[in-house]
């Protein structure tokens, strides 16, 4: 029983591997057949022609393969702006320790001292100026 069912597997694994063959051959002709059954000359100029249908031009640095270009005048087209990301050094440190002596917010310290909200809190944790959770 178990080795019938072993060779019915080795016969399946056959003949998805013949089916997979067949297929394969099958698509490599059809695909080399597509630019002259379109009316293109060669290879190039069909894959050109799709990229325009598409709406992409050949991948650039910066942006993924198929992913349609933006017009020079839509707001999107922008780069975007990324911050850098910020050293916490001593004098930070202590300037974020100041401006909480001072009662500023959060954000306030923040936006002074050039760098994000949650770095405000890492630096008020390690401060122990926050309160545990009950």
């Amino acid at each position: 029983m178990f080795t019938s069912q072993i060779k019915q597997l080795n016969a399946a694994r056959a003949r998805v591997a013949r089916l997979e063959s067949s297929i394969a051959s099958k698509r490599d002709r059809v695909l080399a057949g597509l630019p002259t059954s379109y009316g293109f000359s060669d290879l190039a100029s069909f894959i050109a022609a799709l990229e325009h249908a598409q709406g992409s031009g050949p991948a650039r640095k910066g942006r993924k393969p198929g992913r349609p270009a933006k017009a020079k005048g839509d707001k999107l087209s922008r780069p975007r702006k990324t911050r850098k990301r910020a050293r916490i050094t001593d004098e930070i440190r202590a300037e974020v320790k100041k401006l909480l002596e001072e009662k500023k917010t959060g954000s306030a310290i923040a936006k002074a001292v050039g760098i994000s909200l949650p770095s405000v809190q890492n630096i008020k944790k390690a401060l122990g100026m926050v309160k545990a959770r009950a």
